[in-house]
């Protein structure tokens, strides 16, 4: 991958398809496909979290201002977090119409801050970080467990 744009932004696709195949799953009641399905989203987007916040953001912070779009997108992590939980709870009690009610609270708010990463944040670290950009990429495929960049979907 050439670009911060593009690593993030396939992986945010790799979270959407494994998110789109537990609420699938939940729609269908089949439990043990939804859990599967929910607990590689949930994974996949912890793992995203964790290559944002410990990786591009500081790196973004270092270039520009905590206080700026870096501490928004945390803030929404949170948020998503917290959803997260709430859908785990109730995958957990087999109510499928609160994890489903959870689930399209999620995707709208997924959709607006992938949509502002994708617009705004990464293609501004792309600019900001230009110079250390392959390096970046690296840290985070190594904090993924990756070996290389590799496109998820």
């Amino acid at each position: 991958m050439d670009s911060i744009s593009r690593y993030l932004g396939s992986d945010h696709h790799h979270c959407d398809d494994l998110f789109a195949q537990a609420e699938d799953a939940a729609a269908r009641r089949d439990w043990a496909a939804c859990e599967a399905g929910f607990r590689a989203f949930a994974e996949a987007t912890a793992q995203h979290f964790r290559m944002e916040e410990e990786v591009l953001f500081p790196a973004l912070e270092a270039q520009t201002s905590p206080l700026g779009p870096t501490r928004i997108m945390r803030m929404e992590h949170r948020q998503m977090e917290e959803l997260l939980e709430g859908m785990k709870q109730a995958l957990a009690q087999r109510r499928a119409e609160d994890f489903l009610g959870g689930a399209e609270t999620l995707l709208i708010m997924m959709q607006q801050h992938n949509l502002k990463e994708e617009q705004v944040l990464y293609p501004m670290a792309d600019q900001v970080l230009q110079a250390g950009r392959a390096a970046l990429i690296a840290r985070m495929d190594a904090l993924a467990g990756r070996a290389e960049a590799v496109g998820h979907g």
